[in-house]
């Protein structure tokens, strides 16, 4: 896993704001003319996704807070925390909010007037949402190094750029449901259409808040990082000389680029003291070396008997 350094900026929380508070305002204005239930829907749910933004940025700047002594490892938790909040406010007002607006609007029924403002904003606001979500693809793919798209998003530790990338698919999705409601009720007069395709959008931002809400659980109550990290740790540590045997390491995210490591080690019976220390140092080396993102590592002797 390639971590990202701590002082780099959010490109892609930064893309994503400025990308849905102009898709934002043109939706409520085009659903205010022509008074499409999927427009109100989508305006709420770009205005939501900004919000969010927000949020994640908070949360990228208190986890930055240097260690203290109440938070000896540091703050870096407080971003996974508002990833938390984030899928909240996603499912509770963005995917709430858009169902409530559908069934109301299945209750209600109005006729649609000219829709060509709709077309308009919708085309506008999915050249706006692809690129925001390019640029997400495109740092999760560089901090990942996984190769495979769903391979990286799943295990992404950086909630400031899986969160835009599972927002962002969310809003393409949603803006093609929408433009084939609004199309359809227009087209077979019949504003019922125009709801149901609100009620959809509504599950399917409530669907990616789920998953959102099951990321920052596990990042939450300390995911270790990904096995084949920790395999290499082992065999890089069983290779030295002075190691005689390694339990299985134990890791856990504070933060994207912030991991703590510890380990059970057997040393060779017949190393000195010194030469325990020396070796001790030499495996904190080689691990950080390759493993930049392990910043804590604490190595315990399973079989401690030097030579005095």
């Amino acid at each position: 896993m390639k971590s990202n350094p701590e002082g780099e900026k959010p490109i892609a929380v930064y893309g994503a704001i400025i990308a849905n508070t102009a898709i934002a305002v043109t939706k409520f204005i085009a659903a205010a003319i022509t008074g499409s239930s999927a427009m109100i829907s989508e305006g709420i749910h770009s205005l939501v996704d900004t919000g969010n933004q927000l949020l994640l940025l908070l949360g990228i700047h208190t986890s930055k807070k240097p260690a203290d002594d109440l938070h000896p490892f540091g703050h870096g938790k407080n971003l996974y925390f508002w990833g938390l909040i984030v899928a909240i406010v996603l499912f509770g007002i963005g995917g709430g909010m858009a169902i409530y607006e559908g069934i109301l609007h299945l209750f209600h029924p109005a006729r649609m007037k000219d829709p060509t403002w709709n077309y308009v904003v919708l085309a506008l606001a999915f050249i706006f949402e692809g690129i925001s979500g390019c640029i997400a693809v495109r740092e999760l793919l560089k901090a990942e190094m996984k190769g495979s798209f769903w391979r990286s998003l799943l295990d992404s530790k950086d909630p400031a750029v899986f969160t835009v990338v599972a927002e962002d698919s969310a809003a393409l999705a949603g803006l093609i449901v929408a433009a084939l409601g609004v199309f359809l009720s227009h087209q077979l007069n019949n504003p019922y259409l125009d709801g149901a395709a609100s009620i959809i959008i509504g599950l399917i931002l409530s669907g990616v808040a789920v998953f959102l809400v099951i990321e920052s659980q596990g990042l939450l109550i300390g995911e270790s990082i990904d096995r084949s990290a920790i395999d290499r740790i082992r065999k890089l540590s069983g290779a030295d000389p002075g190691v005689v045997r390694v339990r299985r390491p134990l890791t856990m995210h504070f933060g994207p680029s912030e991991v703590l490591l510890t380990m059970d080690v057997e040393f060779n019976p017949n190393l000195s003291t010194a030469e325990i220390i020396a070796t001790v140092d030499r495996l904190q080396r080689k691990i950080q070396e390759e493993h930049p993102e392990i910043k804590h590592i604490y190595i315990e002797a399973a079989s401690l008997t030097p030579k005095p």
